[in-house]
């Protein structure tokens, strides 16, 4: 069917992303996946060219435009350009919200300039040694001193951890409050006792520096305090969950159909017995149902873009989307390599890379297992 989503605005800014990736991206990306990391002067080039912000009113550099189908560009750009190791998407889908909805005018004043130029890049740090999925398990604390918090603690698996400059902690301001008593706080980089550990080694995605962090006694400003008050922490991170959701969604449906093609691609130039690949009937049969089920997905989560613009994107919903199209991209991905055969197993080939990097999204943003969990409770039983 025919794709419908994006106006003319969008397929222009689309070219603009298209030719910086192959610019600034492209020919360094393998150099950057044996250094671990993507150097910050790409970050800054981005925010050069709009890539960040568009939502950040204009008296902090941004567009002023709400409009997610911009950041459902980048996605997929990034996706088929097969950069992996760029945490855009982090900045610009998860941490926005955070940083626009949650701040005063003073903090929107200090952040928000150096979030879209790309100076300032950001992190969110949920996930502990011991909690996962579940955020009532954490246990960094964050105990108000006067005028500022004393934050302990630790965190692993953070996204841009190494180059960070600001991370928004979830920490545990009342330790008897259970749900309520977490609290989101800026820690910035610099902050006396604020160290990062390991950049982790990965399956995959390994120019995108994932990094332990470590907190020791660090003294947070209480300015630095998101949302206005303590205990809301918890309910703020709900509450910014599907549109997280549905840009990993976006990423899953993007590298299915990008695999899909060069599958296909290769399935009608690759010989075998004589005749092509594609030419046999279970090539065929196989990709008639990657193609049908990729194009099914593709349509469900372009409708979630525009329930999210119109403000009605719901939780079960942003959680329906993740589970089964990261679960379809893993699948399709995988039946892709094996039509390649031995070739699908060589990293030279994308198939390889994309197989590794996608093993992943069915576990970060929330398990399968979880979004099954949040469906199944909708029912009320």
């Amino acid at each position: 069917m025919q794709r419908d989503l994006f106006e003319e605005e969008h397929l222009l800014f689309r070219e603009t992303v298209r030719e910086f990736l192959a610019r600034e991206v492209v020919p360094h990306h393998a150099r950057w996946e044996k250094d671990g990391i993507v150097p910050r002067e790409v970050w800054k080039k981005a925010g050069e060219v709009g890539m960040f912000g568009f939502a950040v009113p204009e008296e902090y550099g941004g567009a002023g435009i709400t409009d997610f189908r911009y950041n459902a560009v980048i996605v997929e750009e990034i996706i088929a350009a097969g950069a992996s190791g760029l945490g855009f998407s982090l900045h610009n889908d998860v941490m926005a919200p955070y940083l626009l909805g949650l701040t005063d005018d003073a903090q929107k004043a200090r952040w928000l300039p150096g979030f879209v130029s790309g100076e300032l890049i950001t992190a969110i740090a949920m996930t502990e040694p011991g909690a996962g999925s579940d955020l009532q398990g954490v246990r960094t604390t964050a105990v108000r001193e006067g005028d500022h918090y004393v934050v302990n603690g630790s965190k692993t698996f953070i996204t841009n951890g190494i180059n960070a400059d600001l991370v928004v902690v979830v920490a545990r301001t009342d330790p008897d409050a259970g749900a309520r008593g977490i609290s989101l706080l800026v820690v910035e980089r610099g902050m006396e006792g604020f160290t990062r550990g390991r950049n982790l080694e990965k399956i995959g995605m390994h120019a995108q520096d994932t990094a332990e962090l470590f907190f020791d006694d660090v003294q947070v400003p209480a300015a630095n305090l998101l949302g206005g008050q303590e205990g809301q922490g918890f309910y703020q991170l709900m509450a910014n969950l599907p549109q997280e959701r549905l840009s990993i969604a976006v990423a899953a449906v993007a590298a299915a159909e990008t695999v899909l093609r060069t599958t296909i691609e290769y399935c009608r130039n690759r010989t075998a017995f004589g005749r092509s690949v594609g030419s046999f009937q279970n090539t065929r049969f196989v990709l008639a149902e990657l193609d049908t089920e990729v194009d099914i997905a593709r349509h469900y989560v372009d409708r979630c873009v525009r329930a999210l613009n119109a403000g009605e994107l719901g939780v079960v919903d942003a959680a329906k989307a993740k589970w089964w199209t990261t679960e379809l991209q893993n699948r399709v991905i995988d039946r892709c390599l094996q039509l390649h055969g031995g070739y699908g197993y060589m990293l030279e080939y994308p198939v390889a890379r994309a197989w590794i990097d996608s093993r992943v999204q069915t576990i970060y943003g929330g398990t399968t297992e979880i979004m099954k969990e949040i469906i199944g409770r909708s029912f009320g039983f």
